[in-house]
């Protein structure tokens, strides 16, 4: 049995937090919006919860499966017909909720299948969650539920435990069986993620997402980036936060530190919806923490 977080309260409140902002998003997520908006009012409201983003707020659109949030310039505006995917994050003190939705832009209804078998997917995988079980049977029940309405899982993304300030921890809950001969401990908490497409069922490199990381402490020799560090740490952020000019500065002068996530874009340019929660395994399954 894994150690249970030391303040189950806090990931709970994270939790909660991350799906008020989901839901937020979804509502707001209208013909018109301007993208850049949607994400600085999805992240205050996270911050005005009391927590942070524990990663900039995604909004991949149609083909775009993953990674891509509105640079300090993006103009763009939803349209009727997008498919949005609503992908946020927020962390306590570095407990972390990570949760995800999809809306079809004013409810054009052409691809409701697709939404639902997103929804049908992550609630299958959450049911099949048992302490000390396998998490090819987690992988397995999504892959099924995303077989009955006549999609595929995306096999190249997968969900992944949790631990304080690590969005990805280490083991992965694959959207298809056959991948993964690992079990989930009690006490772990863990994202179910699961992408359906009507394209190949595999991604891409697209462009720069506008987000970045930072991949160790680069220590106290720049001031400036040491105060990034302190801010961020090692979860994703995004140059829309960084304001003070002596930081901007120092990013740009220390890009070998950072790594920087690509749009991740479907190989046939299949359509992708995507929904994800996440779970503290329990002693008698999951528990879901990003529910509202």
């Amino acid at each position: 049995m894994a150690p249970y977080p030391a303040d189950l309260d806090r990931w709970r409140r994270a939790g909660r937090i991350a799906g008020e902002a989901r839901e937020l998003g979804l509502r707001l997520a209208r013909p018109g919006m301007a993208r850049r908006e949607l994400a600085d009012r999805v992240e205050g409201f996270i911050r005005d919860q009391g927590a942070e983003p524990a990663f900039p707020a995604n909004l991949s659109r149609n083909w775009e499966a993953a990674h891509y949030t509105p640079s300090e310039t993006d103009t763009e505006l939803l349209a009727a017909g997008d498919l949005l995917k609503v992908d946020v994050g927020a962390h306590l003190d570095g407990a972390i909720a990570d949760t995800a939705a999809t809306i079809e832009v004013g409810e054009t209804h052409r691809h409701d299948r697709l939404v639902r078998a997103a929804r049908d997917a992550v609630d299958a995988g959450i049911r099949a969650i048992r302490p000390g079980g396998p998490i090819d049977a987690v992988s397995r029940a999504i892959e099924r539920a995303i077989h009955a309405q006549g999609y595929k899982p995306v096999v190249d993304l997968t969900g992944h435990t949790i631990q304080p300030y690590l969005l990805h921890a280490g083991k992965s809950v694959p959207n298809a069986g056959g991948y993964s001969t690992a079990s989930l401990d009690e006490g772990e908490v863990v994202a179910i993620e699961p992408f359906v497409t009507n394209g190949e069922g595999h991604i891409e490199d697209g462009p720069f997402g506008n987000i970045v990381r930072f991949r160790a402490d680069p220590g106290n020799e720049d001031p400036a980036l040491a105060q990034a560090f302190a801010r961020f740490r090692t979860l994703p952020f995004t140059a829309r936060w960084v304001a003070a000019p002596d930081e901007k500065t120092a990013l740009r002068r220390a890009r070998r530190l950072l790594q920087t996530y690509p749009v991740f874009v479907e190989t046939g340019r299949g359509w992708v919806a995507q929904a994800e929660h996440t779970v503290l395994v329990g002693p008698a399954g999951a528990e879901v923490l990003t529910a509202v």
